[in-house]
């Protein structure tokens, strides 16, 4: 704290006790200002300059560092390193960023960046599933999210590929989730990593309860979810909203005229308003359809008909179920899927949008993934040496910025 602050803070102390407020009360109503003080909220960046872009102070890097790994402030490791203007040399930075990484708090970054990224941010506290059709799922929603939690950290931990997302043969299991997975030979409540689950349809994220749930009704699958899911979140497409008046499709797939979701969802998108996207989208969704809506396996729905998961893309491409998805992913959409990684991966670090003039360290991203085995920590390393992450926009810069923006 600054010697102007601190006076600041005294002298709102003594005008408090003139106006006779006993000792506790002025001294609750000063901690009060320091809570809702813009320098305690927000995590503020002071250009130091009017035009030229400039290197961040050390405590600044450790802070942006910090944040972006462990959603925390420094620990003292690297509050250390600042203060002895050892983080002016990036090399320090990425020692420190490997360091981190290899922390237990780097948890933190396959929670917040992660989980807000596949859109199951506190899927342990989502309630919205029929419990006359899912009565397990209240007690089994916490293990589903700490599967994906751990799946991530383990991937941050240990610089796995980012290809592991779509494509790993393990995951993060306890019992419970085991025995809803049908997967043998794990007992007791400790959570371990179990390998070789590609053989009970499990493997990255598109066989994750928590995703599957997440992107279902309360009542059955939802093609159509789970297909703009994967177009949007995954391969970073954007799709037009919905037009208006279009009627819902039951709740209930063990009572639909004897249809199927799917053969309800193409019925319903026979409107040429509605076909263009879906065209797009439910494929993806349709292969997904051989896991119900909390994430189990199954070979017949709620209504005892048998699920088909053999679809065409619309760019041609024919395949079947989870397999036949993640071989198309990682083929003939790799390239968006990197690069949307990329982009998410840079939004979250710098903790705005991403912009045009990003794009070249995008590209340097990518450069560095295809050199490193797609080992996620060279995209992170890439990020950390940028300009973006190590430096500040002068004052001048960052008001024409805000400018363009704004339109």
């Amino acid at each position: 704290m600054k010697p102007s602050e601190s006076a600041r803070l005294r002298e709102l102390y003594a005008s408090l006790r003139k106006e006779r407020l006993p000792h506790e009360e002025a001294f609750r109503l000063t901690l009060a200002r320091v809570f809702v003080a813009p320098a305690f909220l927000f995590r503020i960046e002071r250009p130091r300059g009017e035009h030229d872009q400039q290197r961040l102070s050390g405590p600044e890097i450790a802070s942006r560092l910090s944040y972006f790994l462990w959603s925390s402030g420094p620990d003292a490791e690297l509050r250390n390193a600042a203060d002895e203007g050892a983080l002016n040399d990036t090399e320090v930075v990425v020692a420190q960023m490997q360091r981190m990484l290899h922390d237990a708090k780097s948890r933190r970054l396959a929670e917040e960046f992660a989980c807000q990224w596949l859109q199951i941010y506190d899927l342990d506290e989502l309630d919205e599933k029929s419990e006359k059709h899912f009565p397990t799922f209240g007690a089994l929603r916490g293990a589903m999210y700490e599967e994906s939690i751990q799946f991530f950290t383990d991937l941050f931990q240990n610089n796995r590929s980012i290809f592991d997302i779509l494509d790993s043969n393990a995951t993060f299991l306890n019992e419970d989730l085991a025995k809803h997975y049908g997967i043998p030979g794990v007992s007791g409540a400790e959570w371990r990593r179990v390998d070789g689950v590609k053989q009970f349809a499990r493997g990255g994220v598109l066989a994750q309860a928590a995703i599957l749930s997440k992107q279902s009704g309360a009542s059955r699958t939802s093609p159509i979810l789970r297909g703009t899911w994967i177009s949007e979140v995954l391969l970073g497409e954007r799709l037009p909203k919905p037009p208006k008046g279009v009627p819902p499709l039951p709740d209930d797939e063990s009572a639909t005229e004897e249809l199927t979701v799917r053969q309800l969802v193409e019925k319903h998108v026979s409107d040429p308003k509605c076909a263009i996207c879906h065209r797009r989208i439910d494929p993806y969704g349709f292969s997904l359809e051989a896991f119900d809506a909390i994430g189990r396996h199954r070979d017949n729905d709620f209504g005892d008909r048998p699920i088909d998961t053999s679809v065409t893309t619309m760019d041609g491409a024919a395949f079947e179920g989870l397999d036949g998805l993640r071989n198309y992913l990682l083929t003939e959409r790799r390239d968006a899927f990197e690069r949307q990684f990329c982009r998410k991966l840079l939004g979250y670090a710098l903790g705005r949008s991403v912009q045009l003039s990003d794009e070249p360290l995008i590209v340097d991203m990518r450069k560095s993934l295809s050199a490193n085995e797609f080992k996620v920590g060279s995209a992170i390393e890439t990020l950390v040496r940028s300009r973006q992450f190590l430096e500040i926009r002068g004052r001048d810069e960052n008001r024409g910025r805000d400018m363009v923006d704004s339109h």
